[in-house]
């Protein structure tokens, strides 16, 4: 049975700027997110004209907003392979981009001109207080375990521009993941071999104040990753 939520936050018409069902799968995105904020976010979608894509699973990144140009929509994607407390946290993550996106943006003969307040960041101040907002009902027990409902709830004391940058959030939600074979960067020692999701291998090298620089063992180049990235280490 689902929750009724509070929606007073979705007051004005909904949005009639592209068509609701080519927006947006509903029987897909249920299948990613808990039971009981299916309904709260279906209905900040037919509020927004926004399109949702579910993507495949991305070692770079685990959601992406792109805000409208000219007569082009704003997107927003999250990795299919989150479970589901990760999709829902990355999914109204980019879902407060496009809030704040929208409080800054002007409209000029059916163009879209993105405004961004000089000397603020994507994730300033403003991001991280409609976040808040976005989140608020969601903060309960009927969404979320109770073993992590509290890690969420200090989360959002001052949400970070990426969750994975939260080790203790990270390792709440990672009790909820089917389990892969994966573990974190952390977690290997170095100069040992591991390997992405997409199949390319590296190298651990040393520590860069807080992310690891490694080498790709293909074209020799170094990358960077975050200490909560997920790998799997070679076997051989």
């Amino acid at each position: 049975m689902q929750l009724s939520l509070r929606l007073d936050y979705f007051s004005g018409p909904v949005s009639r700027a592209g068509a609701f069902d080519s927006r947006i799968n509903i029987g897909e995105l249920q299948s990613h997110v808990p039971d009981n904020s299916i309904d709260y976010i279906v209905e900040w979608f037919r509020k927004n004209d926004v399109h949702l894509r579910i993507s495949k699973a991305r070692s770079s990144k685990f959601g992406d907003y792109r805000g409208p140009v000219k007569k082009r929509p704003a997107w927003i994607s999250v990795n299919r392979n989150l479970n589901q407390y990760d999709f829902l946290l990355t999914l109204v993550h980019e879902m407060a981009h496009h809030d704040v996106c929208k409080g800054s943006s002007s409209f000029i003969a059916g163009y879209r001109f993105s405004k961004r307040k000089r000397g603020t960041g994507p994730h300033g101040a403003d991001w991280k207080n409609r976040y808040r907002l976005l989140m608020e009902p969601l903060l309960n027990k009927a969404v979320f375990p109770v073993d992590l409902l509290p890690v969420v709830v200090n989360y959002f004391e001052n949400p970070r521009s990426s969750s994975k940058m939260n080790h203790l959030l990270v390792t709440a939600l990672k009790k909820y993941d089917l389990p892969d074979g994966s573990v974190s960067i952390d977690q290997i020692p170095f100069e040992a071999v591991f390997t992405l999701p997409g199949g390319r291998r590296f190298r651990k090298k040393e520590k860069l104040r807080k992310r690891y620089r490694c080498i790709n063992l293909e074209n020799r180049k170094a990358y960077l990753f975050s200490p909560m990235a997920r790998v799997f280490p070679d076997a051989s």
